[in-house]
């Protein structure tokens, strides 16, 4: 008699948890089909800037930047699950943790390392010429460089050619890690991070930033009155 009301509690017991298994599990699933057409609508988008004639070819492409996308939120998933395990095992030990937790950005460091000149590899071996391929770095760090760059040039009209390489050259080092942040507050950090740095090297040149900032809205905001006016 005991087996049996066993039997049956354990029963209505299964019938009560697998519809709830069934339902994480899908949602799971239908978060991760999300996600990836998220990030294939995405791919496409930056690649549709690029004009291609052959669709073949641009399909090709799309697969490769979505790819890359994918590949660098497993990254950084992972990394989430590994400081998620060590903020628990090591407690109130902070010294512990710290020595693991930077453990942990090393080997996120050395994971985009990796994948980051695979991925540039990739993209020329699909047929991408180098400026398509500075194309799709702007595509994935939403055209900061371009629209930094000419902030410079209009504001700092009398640039020497000297400051201008060395303006681009930092930028162009700060696209090459927003590529790989996780998120577009952090591509956007990067940017700022190499802006302030190009911001200290003018001014060691003797270049007063506020003011020029300040000569430039006004600048701007005399043209758009006489626009308004026209």
């Amino acid at each position: 008699m005991k087996r049996i009301v066993f039997n049956v509690l354990m029963l209505l017991l299964l019938v009560q948890v697998l519809p709830a298994l069934a339902q994480d599990n899908t949602t799971a699933v239908e978060k991760e089909i999300a996600y990836r057409k998220t990030v294939f609508q995405r791919s496409a988008k930056i690649v549709k800037a690029l004009n291609l004639p052959d669709s073949v070819q641009a399909l090709k492409i799309t697969n490769i930047v979505a790819k890359q996308y994918q590949d660098l939120n497993d990254i950084y998933v992972l990394r989430d699950n590994k400081k998620s395990v060590i903020k628990t095992e090591t407690g109130d030990n902070k010294e512990a943790a710290t020595v693991k937790l930077k453990a942990v950005e090393e080997e996120v460091t050395a994971s985009i390392d990796k994948l980051h000149p695979q991925y540039l590899k990739n993209l020329s071996k699909a047929g991408l010429t180098a400026q398509q391929i500075d194309q799709i770095k702007n595509g994935m760090t939403y055209n900061v460089l371009n629209v930094t760059w000419d902030a410079y040039q209009k504001m700092l009209p009398n640039l020497t050619e000297a400051q201008k390489t060395q303006i681009m050259t930092w930028l162009t080092e700060a696209r090459e890690h927003a590529m790989d942040a996780e998120s577009s507050e952090k591509k956007h950090a990067w940017f700022g991070k190499y802006k302030g740095r190009i911001n200290n090297y003018l001014s060691a040149a003797g270049i007063d930033m506020k003011k020029e900032e300040a000569a430039w809205m006004a600048r701007i905001k005399e043209e758009k009155e006489k626009t308004s006016k026209q």
